[in-house]
């Protein structure tokens, strides 16, 4: 992820860095998405749960949330969870229509034997939980090796992080396949033209089919357990420099059991090497 000087240790404007990185002056200043003091307790125990259990729905949300002393209705927690981008995972009947404003795209990775990096990337995006407010993070990640091959951080879920994030990998190296889900920011002409425009086959999960990106599940559980959960942050500012200090860890120093205690960075370069 490109990153801005410290600010205690400035000797070229914020202003300056932003331009010369190709970043909004915005994305620096911005502040957390709020909500009130009781939601923000509500969103902290929905995306605790849903890490832990992600097929768990609306209903069991309002039972297990009921079961901890909260006041809650099946229509709160519809929308809390509609603020965290989530819902379970399990088969759903098809109820809605197509959406005729976006280009459907086959989910191309069943029975695919990953052998090497670069092979297939995807992407996500999941809520960061702060003291006051919250965060959206979206990452790339290489499946082969694990390695996120770049992060960013927004208050909102517009495309923009998302675009930033994705140049960002793209200035790494270059995936055969680009996996998503349907998510309006990744089924958008802006995303899907950068890899379109590089000859990049792209492959969208089905819906209500969030294990079709298993890898970025596993990601977010790590690193929700591992760095968010045992943290405060107070700024974003503060999360920023957090998170930057864990994905340098998990990528260049946290082994990995699934290959063969190696780091991401590790495998990710020495594969591509050979």
């Amino acid at each position: 992820m490109r990153k801005l000087i410290d600010p205690d240790h400035l000797e070229i404007s914020i202003a300056r860095q932003c331009e010369l990185l190709g970043l909004a002056r915005s994305s620096w200043y911005y502040q957390a998405a709020s909500e009130t003091e009781e939601n923000l307790s509500l969103l902290r125990l929905i995306d605790e749960e849903y890490t832990r259990h992600p097929f768990y729905g609306s209903r069991r949300m309002v039972v297990m949330m009921e079961r901890e002393g909260c006041d809650v209705n099946r229509k709160r927690v519809q929308r809390l969870m509609g603020v965290l981008g989530i819902e379970a995972i399990y088969p759903k009947p098809r109820l809605t229509q197509d959406d005729k404003k976006h280009k459907k795209y086959p989910y191309l990775l069943k029975g695919v034997k990953i052998e090497h990096p670069d092979q297939v990337w995807s992407t996500d995006i999941t809520y960061i939980r702060m003291n006051r407010g919250f965060v959206y993070l979206m990452a790339v990640i290489d499946w082969y090796s694990r390695y996120v091959l770049s992060w960013q951080l927004s208050n909102t879920l517009d495309v923009g992080f998302c675009l930033a994030g994705l140049d960002a990998a793209l200035s790494v190296g270059q995936p055969k396949i680009f996996n998503t889900d349907q998510g309006c920011q990744f089924t958008c002409e802006d995303f899907t033209g950068r890899l379109k425009n590089r000859e990049i086959l792209i492959s969208m999960d089905g819906k209500g089919r969030a294990l079709d990106n298993i890898f970025v599940e596993r990601l977010w559980r790590t690193v929700k357990y591992e760095e968010v959960y045992l943290k405060d942050y107070q700024t974003v500012q503060e999360v920023r420099k957090s998170l930057s200090a864990y994905f340098s860890f998990y990528n260049t120093e946290r082994p990995h059991q699934s290959l063969s205690y190696l780091t991401p960075k590790a495998v990710y370069e020495k594969k591509r090497a050979q």
